[in-house]
């Protein structure tokens, strides 16, 4: 630190002094430069101090640092960048993330379309997340829900890193998503999420498979385990081995219920942005999944399930009084559904 002295003495005294008084103006600039270093001093003194606050500090410093990419404004309502409470997407917080949600009913190879979705670097789909009870109870509920899903903190094992581009989960229309279907469209406008439906044209092989499930929920037919969804052959074939008998006096009736269902259902989303898929086109259709991609933003990649099909068989080897069912169905506006043509490769 530095002290300046400032001595009263007399004009005369300096007579005679070898050395000249500085002028007024030399000693104010010196004065200003002084206490500029002492400023400078004590900025570098501080400076120091908080470098000394961990890494942790320099990388929360840095880590949001990263150029936003150029969006068309048709895009922008969709595409979102979250600040999950749970951890900090780093690098990748300037990524975009587009919502989406896969509406389906079960048996409609929602489970297989989902494992083929997770497959993607890129895509997080986690699931059927109001399976709970708990969590649809009523529309506060729902909205809580989903709004900490769509934060991203939401953990489940399909869970990717920092870097994920699509977000979503799986809904089934029979888990409130009809019950409650105003408020839900209003959230998921104002929300910008993007709505795949997911449903399968032959409401046939989806009854017989419902049946079948239904009977290994009290089977358990692998092991004394109920499986939903298989991953070998011997499963597969083991489950394919029982066949349902269906009551043909009310099968017209629950078909023709089933279709009203979902069109009901495509009627109130009709102002979402939304993509209609069915179960037996991506089958059949090698450009589907090429298309779903293209509608969540991601890069196309080739995407792949372990999931086994567990009814591959003909329609007559599925069910136990097949004859009756033929007899039916056929001249009726369901006869379509006799013909498995659309469901083989």
């Amino acid at each position: 630190m530095v002290q300046v002295l400032l001595l009263n003495l007399h004009p005369c005294s300096l007579k005679g002094s070898k050395v000249a008084p500085l002028p007024p103006r030399q000693t104010l600039v010196f004065l200003i430069a002084l206490f500029g270093l002492y400023v400078c001093y004590l900025s570098f003194n501080q400076i120091r101090l908080e470098n000394k606050g961990g890494e942790n500090g320099a990388e929360e410093q840095t880590g949001h640092v990263c150029t936003r990419p150029v969006i068309p404004d048709e895009e922008l309502p969709y595409v979102h960048f979250p600040e999950p409470e749970g951890y900090n997407r780093a690098e990748c917080s300037c990524t975009p993330v587009r919502f989406f949600v896969i509406v389906s009913m079960q048996r409609s190879g929602s489970g297989w379309f989902e494992t083929l979705l997770n497959s993607h670097p890129n895509i997080s789909s986690n699931g059927e997340i109001f399976n709970r009870m708990d969590r649809r109870e009523n529309i506060s509920s729902i909205v809580q829900a989903l709004d900490k899903l769509y934060n991203l903190d939401w953990f489940t094992s399909a869970a990717k890193n920092e870097c994920t581009a699509a977000f979503g989960f799986k809904w089934m229309l029979n888990q409130g998503f009809m019950d409650y279907h105003d408020d839900i469209l209003s959230y998921l406008n104002k929300k910008g999420v993007s709505l795949i439906f997911l449903f399968r044209r032959n409401t046939l092989r989806r009854l017989i498979s419902v049946l079948a499930n239904n009977y290994d929920r009290d089977a358990k037919q692998l092991n004394g385990t109920h499986k939903s969804h298989v991953h070998s052959e011997e499963e597969a074939e083991i489950l394919a081995k029982f066949k349902p008998e269906l009551d043909v006096s009310t099968l017209i009736s629950n078909i023709r219920d089933v279709e009203k269902y979902m069109g009901d259902c495509l009627d109130y989303f009709n102002t979402t942005r939304r993509m209609i898929l069915y179960y037996e086109d991506i089958i059949s259709n090698r450009n589907a999944l090429l298309q779903v991609q293209e509608f969540l933003g991601v890069p196309a990649r080739k995407l792949v399930s372990r999931q086994v099909k567990i009814h591959r068989r003909p329609l007559p080897d599925l069910v136990r009084n097949w004859e009756d069912v033929n007899s039916k169905l056929n001249g009726t506006e369901y006869a379509r559904f006799l013909d498995g043509a659309d469901y083989l490769k």
